[in-house]
């Protein structure tokens, strides 16, 4: 065993004294160590229950044999640290889980690993430190938030508060309706309840196979998201007895069914940043023009927040992750011979599954549209590709020409949004937000929100080198690489420039001459870059493009 470096022999006496000083017998320590990756805090809705999923996990471990010791990881709330400096630390913060795993585990010599996350970073920053430790390890999640209805029967969630925001600036709502939707519409713990990024990785955990079936739709609340907990906590002891390691299953045909099934959903855009940073653990491929390759010969069959009304407790009673798989394997789409964390392969998961209601998901011959729920997009204002939820775009903004907007930051855009100074058919663009330029990526939930709450979804479109929230909606592009502070393009548009956007054909194009942008790169000036000390100076200084998943070299 692993483990056996801290336990067996002789010249390990100190080592069995100080686990016997935390209260561990010698018949504990004799048998299989699992360490058990908590991301439990106070101040995450979508963590603040993981002690009680821990507590089953350890009694499935128990069950089985082995001794569960829990250590913890940081977890940051997206929402939380939306609009404001904290936005920086979001996706920086992805890093410091992985380092910090690998820290605890290589030191203290687990044997096998189950890691418990629920919300944003926290999901691909334990998937990054699984595959860069190679131990047998499962993942299960805290399960996502219950979606109610508002007095008008439509289903709330996090998103509908921010676009709240958007039509109380104009006027739609009044103080009361406003605090209605404050009190209402995150009614418990759990991952907010659309096909946010939250959500949207815990849906492919499953379907790469690192989690067992229900993992991303079980709601929270549910007594079935504590069962299955205790039963990862048996079958990690089954992964750890057949030697199946994370790179068993984190592998390419693995990856390659997750990207399908993330097309088929209509998952956050932030997957693709997160996916590429998994793969470049792993060692991997990956690469853009793939993700398009598979978003087109993918169909789309699921229209869940913020594409439509549908939410993560209405995909679960349609049969979940797996009947979608289902769906999908009617057509061959995906390869299932691939092993998974129930010691099964994914034919083995999927047989007796299916759709129990196609409101939900719908049937692979009558899909939304016959292309996935992802495009990425090339041209002259993002050469190295950028990103959009094709599946939460109206469709008369699928192709665009507008005016560009320009702002050098989200707080400047932010404010002209609600001054009422963008018009219909504007593109807002909002640049020096990337990796290393904001630094850290910020998500734009509050302006594609007010964008949306003031009813300008279907006539703005937004660009910019960051990023969006997964509960965004309408045609926001983000990821644009190369970003503005390393001189990619999009920091030589100038106010007014037409910008064309065309999503059936993959491209963004900022319609000016060569000649024109070559004498603007020599004639206008970069932003100067921002000073900051501590860790988030250190993480711009070593960041790398968001095509290449904004991992720290």
């Amino acid at each position: 065993m692993n483990s056996d470096q801290i336990k067996d022999g002789v010249g390990r006496t100190p080592h069995r004294s100080l686990l016997k000083a935390t209260g561990l017998t010698s018949g504990q320590i004799k048998k299989p160590i699992i360490g058990i990756v908590n991301s439990f805090n106070e101040i995450v809705p979508g963590h603040i229950h993981l002690q009680t999923i821990a507590r089953a996990v350890k009694d499935g471990v128990l069950a089985s044999g082995g001794t569960p010791l829990e250590f913890n990881t940081i977890g940051i709330c997206d929402g939380i640290a939306m609009g404001h400096e904290g936005m920086k630390y979001s996706l920086a913060s992805r890093e410091i889980i992985a380092d910090s795993i690998e820290c605890m585990v290589r030191a203290h010599c687990f044997d096998a690993l189950v890691f418990i996350p629920n919300c944003d970073k926290i999901i691909p920053g334990m998937l990054m430190a699984a595959a860069r430790l190679n131990l047998p390890s499962i993942f299960i999640s805290g399960g996502p938030m219950m979606s109610i209805c508002d007095t008008n029967g439509q289903a709330m969630d996090l998103n509908s508060v921010f676009e709240a925001v958007g039509s109380y600036n104009v006027g739609r709502l009044d103080d009361e309706q406003l605090a209605y939707y404050e009190d209402n519409a995150c009614p418990g713990c759990g991952s907010c309840a659309g096909m946010f990024t939250a959500n949207s990785m815990n849906c492919l955990c499953e379907a790469i196979g690192i989690a067992l079936p229900g993992n991303g739709t079980i709601p929270a609340v549910y007594a079935a998201r504590t069962r299955l907990a205790k039963l990862a906590g048996e079958k990690i002891m089954e992964l750890l007895d057949k030697n199946i390691r994370a790179l068993d299953i984190l592998n390419p045909k693995a990856f390659r069914n997750a990207l399908t099934v993330d097309m088929a959903l209509g998952c956050s855009t932030n997957t693709i940043l997160h996916l590429a940073a998994i793969a470049n653990e792993a060692g991997l491929a990956f690469s853009l023009p793939m993700i398009n390759e598979l978003s087109q010969a993918t169909p789309n069959l699921c229209k869940l927040a913020p594409a439509g009304k549908h939410h993560l407790q209405d995909l679960n009673s349609a049969g979940g992750v797996q009947a979608v798989m289902s769906e999908l394997n009617k057509k061959g789409f995906l390869d299932t011979s691939v092993i998974t964390a129930t010691g099964k392969t994914a034919a083995e998961n999927l047989v007796g599954v299916r759709v129990t209601d196609k409101t939900v998901i719908r049937d692979i011959d009558d899909p939304y549209s016959k292309t996935g729920g992802i495009a990425i997009l090339f041209g002259s204002l993002a050469p190295n590709g950028a990103v959009v939820k094709r599946s939460a775009v109206a469709p008369e903004m699928l192709v665009h020409k507008g005016p560009a907007r320009v702002f050098d930051s989200e707080d400047e855009a932010q404010q002209a949004i609600f001054g009422g100074k963008i018009k219909p058919g504007d593109v807002v663009v909002i640049r020096y937000e990337g990796p290393a330029g904001g630094p850290g990526m910020r998500e734009m939930l509050s302006p594609t929100s007010a964008i949306a709450g003031m009813g300008l979804d279907k006539q703005v479109a937004l660009v910019t080198d960051g990023r969006f929230s997964g509960a965004t909606r309408g045609a926001a592009i983000g990821h644009i690489s190369p970003e503005a502070a390393s001189g990619g393009n999009i920091a030589y548009v100038t106010e007014g420039d037409i910008i064309s956007i065309n999503i059936p054909e993959y491209k963004l194009d900022l319609m000016i001459s060569d000649e024109e942008l070559e004498r603007r790169k020599k004639t206008m000036s970069l932003k100067p870059k921002k000073e900051f000390g501590g860790y988030i100076g250190r993480y711009m200084r070593y960041v790398s493009s968001a095509e290449t998943g904004a991992v720290v070299k």
